[in-house]
């Protein structure tokens, strides 16, 4: 009688959820290697992982895995780079939408916005910057909402706590009860590399490195740019 493969059990951040569930059931299909991935907020992921916690794999932004593989937790010769994700900008599905075709037509749609939604993740802390940058922080510090780790900013701005929302592209495609304007112009763009790493210890390296040549791999192109990003390898 054949041992069934033990599971692989992964960690990653909610902008990557869906791809990575996608990739997870084509891989288990092609080796019979089940593989689950843990999908919480970002933050939240590299504080378990960090403390401690072991996952066969961890997905989540490049800087946070670096800062993982600094501590000794993740196998600096193993990182993969994924995918490149960009920020995409949403209003509640009933709502007029703004422009945002330019850099000064998103300020503008900003500066009137009753209630403005980021996330706790890069795309927040560089949208964060970008209004530093044109000089409106101070200006909308009071209509700023950050939306809890791991809930989407979509979801937000759906229930009306936020009448405009950025995110990656990844976390607002297909969420009900918001309108998907598009990404932000290339001018003011944020991109967001994912890679993902080994943890160190886990009892299964090579089926997990197996994992990882398939999640960087061609054959996964197709499904990340159907949740709203690109191969790594791939500039956007």
């Amino acid at each position: 009688m054949t041992t069934p493969a033990a599971p692989l059990r992964g960690i990653c951040s909610m902008a990557t959820h869906g791809l990575l569930d996608e990739l997870a059931a084509a891989y288990s299909r092609r080796t019979g290697v089940p593989v689950s991935f843990l999908a919480v907020g970002g933050v939240d992921a590299a504080r378990r992982v960090a403390d401690g916690e072991l996952f066969d794999v961890v997905a989540l932004a490049s800087d946070a895995i670096d800062k993982l593989i600094a501590a000794g937790r993740l196998d600096a010769a193993h990182k993969v780079d994924i995918v490149r994700s960009e920020v995409g900008v949403a209003v509640h599905a009933d709502a007029e939408p703004p422009d945002i075709a330019t850099e000064d037509a998103v300020r503008r749609a900003v500066q009137a916005a009753a209630r403005v939604a980021c996330s706790t993740g890069p795309s927040g802390v560089a949208l964060r910057a970008l209004f530093e940058r044109w000089g409106i922080a101070n200006e909308i510090s009071g209509r700023l909402v950050q939306a809890p780790p791991g809930v989407p900013v979509g979801a937000l701005v759906a229930r009306g706590e936020a009448t405009l929302g950025f995110q990656q592209m990844s976390e607002l495609i297909g969420l009900d009860g918001i309108r998907l304007l598009g990404p932000l112009p290339q001018q003011i763009q944020i991109v967001t590399t994912f890679s993902a790493a080994p943890g160190v210890g886990t009892p299964q390296p090579a089926a997990v490195h197996a994992l990882l040549d398939f999640m960087a791999s061609d054959d996964s192109a197709e499904a990340k740019r159907r949740h709203g990003m690109a191969p790594a390898s791939l500039r956007l």
